[in-house]
């Protein structure tokens, strides 16, 4: 029967017993034809879990014979047909120690050896053995050599994935294969657009795993035509792609805007995995995507009991982290409280710290469970695991402790001991915008006239540190900021640069909300300074009047 022919019949059966059938009415097949019916037996009959039917398939007396001519005519058999075979046979859960594959593995090694296989056969090739003995196998190193002498551009996207892939597993120090890589990633950029969703995935967390940083070009391509795949991606595929975003500092409004029609179609059928990364993604780029984070507190809401405590966690940090608190709110916590509530002892101590101090940056506080979060024994349990009580470890437990007794007196569990806080608070997201300070402190030294009159990081006896303090007598005239007599007011003005605000928003972060609550709580009244309304203020002059609005609105 005509090649061509033979596969057009076989690519339209659906069953195993319809393959045997086809094959036992023939009287001759090359082995190309041969290792097809393998490869469309193992398309038809493995899924997910494996092998459906396993007897009807491995006991067949047409499979055993495939097998056997397989087996005992190895060094006859073309490259595609042997290598073929392996494949097929990998799918199909045949014993990697039996005779049958050591022979075949033999011959394609042997063949390796001796430089008689084509790009394709060496992609082939190295599949079979990544999927068999994984990445400690020593032959990947050598089918790499082989592929080092072959003209890349010729290469087709399956073989230049696959390249990326015995790469990924090969390549242990850092400039080594360097060439090959640059080489690869200058023809790669160029058929960016013939990439499928699962080829894009697969080169962007090699790219990754290979900390090719400097492949900007390439991974921005990458990035931008991940965008119109998003529909498509499985979930692993999509935490990829998501992981290489983070990874390389990339961000496209695009590719947030996708995810912003995709998450809440999907979010009831997405993994809690891929769900959480997308959390991280938008938590660490600073995105406030209501869409998103709407979505994603409903699914928190219908199906959290089977979620692990990580997930839990990486579902409710962000909300804290870029202050924000969706319609289904109070669900949402009171979930998050039934879950605590019947899972408090599986978290580990560190994910359970970072989740409880999250919710009290949107005024949710976990008073049920501070008890537990103040006692020794949990204090101790934070000591002995990684990070231990460093600095934003204990920066946290501070915040607590400080929410607790400003925004819940009617708490009467234990205190944090002084011996666990610290004297200033850590706020890494929060740091000063060092430009607008200074065209503040400008305009204030414009309007009040002299340098004494305020006070610039001015630390607190409650761990914040206020960016800029003016002290009023009982009368509102202004004091020097060294006079510690006769305050009657306190005036913190909070200078909020962009980087105090979720990305491309009006609206605050976590950390520098509770801060400015904080500080009103202590008795300050405190003055935003925002980025947004100061930017057209061109000169001194126009900066001293708007200031003289903000903080003596009533004074002339």
């Amino acid at each position: 029967m005509d090649e061509q022919l033979f596969f057009k019949k076989l690519n339209s059966l659906c069953t195993s017993a319809e393959v045997f059938d086809f094959v036992s009415s023939l009287e001759v097949m090359s082995d190309t034809m041969a290792s097809g019916a393998l490869q469309r037996i193992s398309e038809v009959e493995v899924d997910d879990s494996g092998l459906k039917n396993p007897e009807g398939v491995l006991e067949n007396e047409v499979f055993r014979a495939l097998c056997f001519q397989f087996e005992f005519k190895s060094s006859k058999l073309s490259n595609s047909g042997l290598l073929n075979a392996l494949q097929a046979l990998i799918k199909l859960r045949i014993d990697p120690q039996s005779t049958l594959m050591a022979s075949l593995l033999s011959e394609g090694e042997e063949r390796l050896g001796k430089g008689q296989l084509t790009v394709k056969n060496l992609c082939a090739l190295g599949e079979s053995l990544l999927e068999l003995e994984g990445p400690s196998c020593a032959t990947l190193e050598q089918i790499v050599n082989h592929m080092q002498e072959k003209d890349i551009e010729k290469w087709s996207p399956r073989e230049m994935v696959m390249v990326y892939k015995m790469l990924q597993v090969t390549v242990r120090e850092g400039e080594q294969c360097q060439d090959l890589l640059n080489r690869m990633n200058s023809v790669t950029l160029t058929i960016v657009s013939q990439l499928s969703p699962k080829f894009t995935s697969i080169i962007l967390n090699s790219l990754v795993v290979l900390r090719q940083t400097r492949a900007v070009p390439l991974v921005t391509a990458l990035c931008k035509h991940s965008v119109k795949h998003i529909p498509y991606f499985t979930g692993d595929e999509l935490v990829n792609i998501l992981e290489a975003f983070l990874y390389f500092g990339h961000r496209e409004q695009i590719f947030t805007e996708a995810l912003e029609t995709h998450v809440p179609k999907s979010i009831f059928t997405m993994h809690p995995q891929t769900v959480s990364k997308v959390m991280q993604y938008c938590c660490r780029k600073m995105i406030l995507s209501k869409p998103i984070f709407d979505a994603v507190a409903e699914g928190f809401i219908s199906d959290a009991d089977r979620f692990t405590t990580d997930q839990i966690a990486e579902y409710i940090i962000p909300f804290g982290t870029l202050n924000y608190l969706p319609p289904s709110a109070s669900s949402l916590f009171r979930k998050l409280e039934t879950v605590l509530h019947t899972r408090f002892s599986h978290f580990k101590p560190h994910t359970l710290l970072n989740l409880l101090h999250s919710c009290v940056l949107i005024q949710h506080y976990p008073v049920n469970f501070l008890p537990k979060i103040f006692s020794p024994y949990f204090l101790q349990q934070l000591q002995a695991q990684p990070p231990g009580l460093d600095r934003t470890v204990t920066s946290q437990l501070t915040q607590l402790f400080l929410t607790v007794a400003l925004e819940c007196p009617f708490y009467e569990g234990p205190k944090l001991l002084p011996k666990y806080q610290v004297k200033a608070f850590l706020t890494p997201h929060s740091s000063l915008d060092v430009h607008l300070l200074k065209r503040v402190k400008t305009g204030l030294l414009y309007l009040l006239k002299k340098r004494i009159y305020f006070a610039s990081e001015v630390s607190t006896l409650y761990f914040y540190t206020v960016d800029i303090e003016i002290k009023l007598d009982e009368e509102g005239f202004v004091l020097p900021a060294a006079q510690c007599e006769e305050v009657h007011r306190r005036i913190a003005l909070c200078v909020d640069g962009q980087n105090r605000f979720c990305i491309n928003s009006h609206n605050l972060l976590g950390e520098e909300a509770i801060k400015q609550r904080h500080l009103q709580l202590l008795g300050y009244e405190v003055v935003q300074i925002p980025f947004f309304e100061t930017e057209s203020l061109q000169n001194c002059r126009k900066m001293a009047e708007y200031l003289h609005k903000k903080i003596f609105p009533h004074t002339y």
